[in-house]
């Protein structure tokens, strides 16, 4: 890895599944002198040679370019996914938010921009082999996640032809999870009153298996080290793929919650279901999302490998055990986006 020793690295959306996980691993870096956080609501926690702002991408009058000045690179994670039934009000956040974001890069001079982008850019692609960087990212126009996540990568396209002198890293992970984001994950796809011994083999006589249900997982820790690995090489420019094998499916959740029983459920059986309960906002998670995870592309990742030297440190299987003790029991850590919080 080559890098600047003494980078000065800010991160946007400090305080999340990522952020926490992306500031901890950078303080921890001795090629990294220091790291500024910005977060709409700044925590107590206070890692080494870290400091916090508070900052509201949504807010029309935010200016981020003197956060940013002197910065050696910036990484962009910032991300609302409720209310799932106002898009207008994520697309403020997420995308004119991320268009402050790389205004502030070019104004302040900023060598180097690491973007968070997600598997949910990729157009619909196959399951039964991973696809590499070149697919599409057009995502799955139905889903606003997907449709903000897909425009950026156009936005990104034009602000690299614009600004050559900058350094662009689009990184597009899998699903993160890691035991202290299961409360804030409860919440934003289950609601925040879905209880979390539901994952409890002896309330789960069946689990459903759904054509098409065959996704990726990473260790959000994981996730953070190409982050870092990203933000201090001088040579990663462009998309790289991020995820943990083995793919995700009934049969591994089933083993997983002790519930080796499986009923085939129609697709539209399914999501009819799904479709009702956010209809009659007992459920956060949108169809359209759900539509999408049955037609993302499996990851192949062998770039991050051979160009960035990363290698996930847990498997999909270790992620999703620890990610679902934590949904029994309320993991969670000391940011306001991640408190824990035990239901049931």
């Amino acid at each position: 890895m080559s890098g600047a020793t003494g980078s000065r690295i800010v991160v946007t959306g400090a305080t999340g599944n990522v952020g926490t996980s992306v500031v901890r691993v950078l303080s921890e870096d001795p090629a990294v002198a220091s790291v500024l956080g910005l977060a709409r609501r700044t925590p107590r926690w206070s890692p080494e040679r870290t400091e916090w702002a508070a900052v509201d991408l949504a807010a029309e009058e935010t200016d981020l370019t003197g956060f940013f000045e002197g910065a050696d690179a910036v990484v962009h994670l910032a991300w609302a996914f409720q209310p799932t039934h106002d898009p207008a009000t994520t697309w403020r956040t997420n995308v004119l938010g991320s268009l402050k974001v790389y205004d502030a890069v070019a104004a302040a001079g900023v060598p180097a921009l690491v973007h968070a982008s997600s598997v949910g850019a990729y157009s619909p692609g196959p399951k039964d082999h991973a696809v590499d960087e070149s697919w599409p990212t057009h995502g799955w126009p139905d889903a606003a996640y997907c449709r903000e996540k897909a425009y950026l990568e156009r936005v990104l396209d034009v602000f690299e032809r614009d600004h050559p002198g900058v350094r662009v890293v689009r990184m597009r992970p899998a699903f993160l999870f890691k035991r202290e984001s299961a409360s804030e994950q409860r919440r934003i796809f289950g609601g925040k009153y879905l209880p979390g011994p539901l994952a409890r083999p002896d309330l789960l006589p069946f689990l459903p298996d759904i054509p098409g249900l065959r996704a990726q997982a990473l260790h959000t820790d994981d996730a953070a080290r190409a982050y870092l690995l990203a933000a201090l090489s001088a040579d990663a420019r462009g998309p790289f793929n991020l995820a943990a094998g083995p793919p995700v499916d009934a049969e591994m959740l089933g083993e997983l919650v002790g519930t080796p029983r499986r009923v085939r459920l129609p697709r539209a059986a399914a999501r009819s279901a799904v479709a009702a309960a956010w209809g009659l906002r007992l459920l956060p998670a949108s169809p359209h999302l759900f539509d999408a995870v049955l037609r993302l592309p499996l990851m192949d990742c062998a770039r991050a490998r051979t160009e960035l030297g990363w290698r996930p440190e847990h498997t999909a299987t270790e992620v999703l055990a620890e990610f679902l003790r934590g949904f029994r029991e309320g993991g969670g850590t000391a940011t306001e986006p991640l408190r824990g919080r035990k239901v049931g």
